[in-house]
């Protein structure tokens, strides 16, 4: 009788193991994807939102990404919160063919590449060479008036909805918004959505 209930069980039980085991085989081959993939994150040269740089940029290298951290001057720049960041590189030197992705951080300096033509030749670059094109907070304005977001699907912080939608962008609303290529998000709360997205685009 023993015998009869045991072996449902040990069945239940391998059948449990074997599906962690894929889980678990799954995550990692997930991560085997996007492990040396390279992003390169611009960041205004005073007043960045400190989450939106530090929180996808924690994401992006546990699971191997390399990032590098661009920006208008090389001197130290200090966030909203308080975050100090000395850009690895000028953001006007980036090589686009270097990186699997190229990624706008929001805060209020951010508006500094809104009609900044050479963040527009970048963001137009990487989209031609169907990298991932990520922005947040205010920072999806730069995508709209470089063209990018024409007729797309995307996320912007509440004061700048317009200034999406004036360039023919379709306002999701969403926290994180991906079409295409192109991943957009909301602000500070979507930091870590917005890290996590971009890691999945770069492991299909």
């Amino acid at each position: 009788m023993r015998n009869r209930f045991l072996m449902p069980n040990l069945i239940f039980v391998f059948f449990i193991l074997s599906n962690i085991g894929i889980i678990h085989v799954m995550g990692e081959s997930a991560m085997q994807s996007v492990k040396g993939k390279k992003a390169v994150m611009i960041i205004a040269s005073n007043n960045f939102r400190d989450e939106e740089l530090l929180k996808p940029r924690e994401v992006l290298e546990k699971h191997g990404v390399a990032v590098t951290v661009a920006s208008s001057s090389l001197k130290e720049s200090t966030g909203m919160l308080g975050a100090k960041i000395t850009p690895d590189i000028l953001f006007s030197t980036i090589n686009v063919a270097d990186y699997d992705a190229v990624i706008f951080v929001g805060g209020s300096g951010a508006s500094e590449y809104w009609d900044n033509p050479t963040a527009h030749k970048i963001a137009n670059d990487a989209n031609n060479a169907k990298k991932i094109v990520g922005a947040i907070c205010i920072a999806p304005v730069t995508l709209a008036k470089a063209g990018l977001l024409k007729n797309k699907q995307a996320t912007t912080y509440s004061s700048t909805i317009n200034d999406i939608k004036s360039t023919g962008a379709k306002y999701t609303g969403a926290d994180v918004e991906r079409d295409g290529n192109i991943i957009t998000a909301s602000g500070p709360a979507a930091a870590q959505q917005f890290g996590e997205a971009i890691v999945k685009a770069l492991g299909q």
